[in-house]
């Protein structure tokens, strides 16, 4: 099990590019599935997790041509719909709960899927009943199979319907969408979500042929049709490592300039970091962090202590809680993050403890961050990554503190974040990978 070695208390410069959005690498490396044509994806994240998912294409029979790391042509004329329920298949699929996103696919075009019971982060409960109960309203049977192990779904043909989300689940309202293009008849989709990452599914899907309007709202019509054919599709960039960025700048005292982030599609994230004090320009479709010696909490106008919490978009997303609680620790005053999505994502916050931060988890799922204004610095430590966004927020921890980290179960961070150690090399962090 590898490491991270972290010198931290040294301010870097310079420019970063973030990676491809992992989250919407999932949704459209699995549409690929819905059709017999080329489909070429660009500014795919050179990461676990999704390297993982397109081994598992593979697996199926899909023919992928990689023109470099982050560019593939995946043509899917070929597949063995019933690898699904194997053995190989339910070993590799439950180490990564994007496999689920196979599910809408295979059902819509091939009228039967599996799904073995996913992995991924130990974050806390999070159920299927929003896909389960949206193939079934499509007309899909599902059972567990106990001689394979996996969840069985099929269908003769899906026929298109009404149905309200009980919850507007990104990953449930993509595998929906997906079933539903090749249903027969018009599927509403109504309290669904609006995720640009979804919007991006979406769009990708009607430049193939399919008929979805209310891209972008919570109310999403779809009109099923025969077919699909191909198209070229280019990732957006990863939200998530851009609110990261602007955190580690902040963190470390740095100047740095994120390129190409696009900032039309962040929604509310940049003022969540101003909240806290965070100065920064956007330039076009950059943003440029200067070096900052303090940053400020704000209040309410009343005076009440900030609260940050999530909230399915245009709120904020889960993934960046962790990473605002770090940066909190060395702002001056209070703020209260409030995680109200999973119930284990904050018990990070012991080893932020452990390095001198002032954090009372108050329970499961909200921590109140008393900022130290600098006034007293983080101290090096040893620690294990939990998860991939609290593993970024240690690491980002780690190069703001005084002597050296180390950071364990790092392949939970190679999980989500491409490169991570070199690039931030690259802005003169001191940062080493110990086997």
């Amino acid at each position: 099990m590898s490491s991270f070695e972290v010198t931290g208390g040294k301010r870097l410069k310079g420019e970063i590019t973030p990676q491809g959005a992992k989250n919407e690498a999932l949704q459209v490396l699995s549409a690929v599935l819905l059709t017999a044509s080329p489909v070429t994806i660009s500014n795919i994240p050179d990461i676990l997790d999704v390297n993982l998912l397109i081994e598992l294409l593979g697996d199926i029979g899909v023919k992928i041509s990689r023109t470099d790391r982050h560019t593939c042509t995946f043509q899917a004329d070929t597949i063995d719909a019933d690898f699904l329920a194997s053995d190989t298949f339910r070993k590799k699929g439950s180490k990564l709960r994007g496999s689920i996103m196979l599910a809408g696919p295979m059902l819509g075009r091939f009228k039967r899927a599996y799904i073995p019971k996913p992995g991924g982060d130990k974050i806390g409960r999070r159920r299927l009943d929003t896909h389960i109960i949206g193939f079934e309203k499509l007309g899909a049977s599902y059972q567990y199979d106990e001689q394979l192990g996996c969840f069985k779904l099929s269908s003769p043909q899906l026929k298109g319907t009404y149905m309200l989300l009980d919850e507007p689940s990104v990953t449930g309202t993509a595998n929906i969408v997906m079933a539903a293009v090749l249903a027969e008849g018009i599927t509403t989709i109504y309290n669904a979500a609006c995720e640009p990452y979804l919007q991006q599914l979406c769009n990708m899907l009607n430049r193939m042929g399919a008929k979805i309007s209310g891209i972008g709202s919570n109310l999403l019509v779809i009109e099923g049709v025969n077919s699909l054919g191909g198209t070229h599709h280019q990732m957006l960039p990863d939200m998530i490592e851009i609110g990261s960025f602007i955190g580690l700048a902040a963190m470390t005292q740095s100047e740095i300039t994120i390129k190409n982030a696009g900032v039309a599609h962040l929604g509310i994230i940049p003022e969540k970091f101003q909240q806290l004090g965070i100065q920064f320009q956007i330039k076009g479709d950059d943003i440029y962090i200067p070096a900052q010696d303090l940053y400020e909490i704000q209040t309410y106008m009343d005076g009440g202590i900030l609260t940050i919490s999530d909230h399915p978009w245009p709120g904020l997303t889960p993934d960046l809680l962790s990473i605002l609680l770090v940066v909190a620790t060395q702002a001056r005053g209070s703020v209260l993050i409030h995680q109200k999505m999973f119930e284990s994502r904050l018990f990070f916050t012991d080893k932020l403890i452990d390095m001198g931060a002032q954090i009372i988890l108050c329970d499961p799922h909200r921590a109140t961050v008393i900022g130290l204004g600098r006034k007293y610095n983080l101290r090096g430590i040893t620690m294990s990554s939990p998860d991939i966004r609290a593993g970024q927020a240690l690491l980002i921890a780690a190069l703001s503190a005084e002597g050296k980290s180390v950071i364990q179960n790092i392949e939970q961070i190679d999980r989500g974040y491409q490169y991570i150690d070199q690039r931030l090399k690259n802005l003169g962090a001191d940062i080493k990978r110990i086997a």
